[in-house]
């Protein structure tokens, strides 16, 4: 078992409990049995009889969806994320003592933080002694927002900007796609960052990287989220449905961005999706969530405790578009004969480097 102590996880099958205290957890228990938390917060994959957490261990992998369990060849849910009433009891105060309980249990021996300037990053950074690292093309919005915000906060001298070129992202593409098993064109795009950031992290000797991951997804940090019922990309008619549409989401994101991570050669950690972080925000209103057009509210507040105001205000594009790797590997595909008028283009460009 990964990510947590057996006797946790049985127990919370006994139980039925989604959020058992951990930060999530995947493997076999003593009778046999496959679980995966119901985040998806780590990985299980299974072949006839042989499971791994690595999918390339396997002839033919199967991933185990979050929330379920294995037994006798059959695959069932066990667990779904609690339907909980909103609490404007002290929302703050709730969220601010989730994450510090959290970020003061993580272990920084051969940590980094991955550290792009938003209130996401700045806030586990700002807890943990490690050094921080953004990654993006010279002038992008990550570095220079990394930067402002190392300022910011007196730790400019913890910063270390590794400054990408298009032949570092055309290199990259290829082993991208190969390791998070996805050629879709937002998939790549995505893990990209993430596997330049994790290899520089790597290659400096830090085995472990601390994210932010999970923010957006809990806190309400989506502009489709802020925007419902109105927002076609949802389905919901209230902010605290289309904030649990998206949740649904995070097993599919998690299982790219930890496949990503780990070829890198980093373990991710993730302290903003610990259960008692999901917990506390999960028990916010849509007021919490998003008010007057600022999203993560709760959240912003909370991170005063530790942040600068501009650092806990700071708006920030997708990892993608802030680094400006998206954009540079549509310019590769374009070069590669692949324009912007065919159908889905870059998807086209990255298949051709499988």
């Amino acid at each position: 078992m990964r990510g947590a102590a057996t006797e946790t996880v049985a127990a919370a099958l006994e139980s039925g409990d989604p959020l058992p205290g951990t930060g999530g957890f995947a493997g076999e228990l003593p009778d046999g049995r496959l679980v995966r938390d119901v985040l998806g917060r780590e990985l299980c994959y299974y072949d006839g009889v042989e499971w791994s957490h690595d999918p390339d261990e396997l002839p033919r992998s199967t991933l185990l969806p979050a929330g379920h369990v294995r037994e006798s060849g059959e695959t069932r849910r066990v667990w779904t994320l609690p339907d909980v009433p909103a609490n404007d009891e002290r929302p703050v105060e709730r969220v601010r003592d989730a994450i510090d309980s959290v970020l003061d249990d993580v272990d920084t021996d051969g940590l980094a933080v991955a550290f792009s300037g938003g209130v996401d990053s700045a806030l586990v950074a700002a807890q943990l002694d490690a050094p921080l690292y953004v990654v993006g093309f010279e002038g992008s919005a990550d570095v220079e927002a990394a930067r402002d915000s190392a300022a910011a906060m007196g730790c400019e001298g913890d910063l270390r900007v590794h400054e990408v070129s298009l032949s570092d992202i055309e290199d990259a593409v290829p082993d991208v796609s190969r390791v998070i098993g996805r050629t879709n064109a937002m998939d790549v795009q995505i893990a990209l960052p993430l596997y330049l950031v994790a290899r520089r992290a790597a290659a400096d000797g830090y085995d472990r990287l601390a994210l932010g991951q999970g923010a957006d997804e809990l806190f309400g940090g989506y502009a489709k989220v802020a925007k419902a019922p109105e927002d076609p990309r949802v389905e919901a008619d209230t902010v605290r449905g289309a904030r649990r549409e998206v949740l649904e989401t995070l097993p599919n994101q998690l299982e790219r961005d930890i496949r990503a991570l780990r070829a890198a050669g980093v373990e991710p950690v993730t302290p903003l999706l610990h259960d008692h972080v999901v917990r506390a925000a999960l028990t916010l209103s849509e007021e919490w969530l998003v008010s007057g057009g600022v999203r993560k509210r709760a959240l912003r507040e909370a991170a005063r405790e530790w942040l600068p105001d501009p650092v806990a205000d700071r708006e920030k594009k997708a990892v993608q578009y802030g680094s400006l790797v998206a954009r540079e590997v549509d310019r590769l595909a374009r070069q590669a004969g692949f324009k912007r008028r065919m159908d889905d283009h870059v998807t086209k460009y990255v298949e051709s480097r499988r």
